[in-house]
């Protein structure tokens, strides 16, 4: 069963970062989880001098779309612009409560995406996705 080092959380709403995290906690299957509340914080964290035990680069970045500031999408387009070494081999999973088919579509369709999961995130989900993503051959 694959564990992971370093999860990151990127969702405005508080209550659902904290059941989030407490998911991730639980499973057994997480290091570390660090929560950001908005996509700046993200790109932020992510670009912060030296990783560290403090500063983790995730293996794993669940991310919301309906965000007040930068959305989820405008993250996207912040986080390309990053260089390689500050977003290589990161698994982004949109976490999220739209039911938007248009939504998931335009998901499907952006390279930096690997998966659309509604809220919230359940033990189950999070094994499915761990599974899926980062299963060792």
């Amino acid at each position: 069963m694959v564990q992971l080092p370093s999860i990151l959380l990127i969702d405005d709403n508080q209550a659902t970062n904290f059941l989030h995290a407490r998911v991730l906690r639980k499973s057994g299957r997480v290091g570390h989880v660090h929560v950001c509340t908005g996509g700046e914080d993200a790109i932020s964290y992510l670009t912060s001098p030296g990783v560290s035990a403090d500063y983790p680069k995730p293996d794993l970045i669940f991310l919301d779309i309906n965000m007040p500031g930068m959305s989820g999408w405008e993250f996207l387009e912040a986080y390309r612009q990053l260089p390689e070494q500050q977003r290589g081999g990161i698994v982004i999973v949109m976490l999220t409560t739209s039911l938007n088919p248009d939504d998931q579509r335009r998901a499907e369709s952006i390279e930096e995406i690997n998966g659309f999961q509604q809220k919230p995130l359940t033990v189950a989900e999070l094994n499915r996705i761990l599974d899926e993503y980062f299963m060792v051959a």
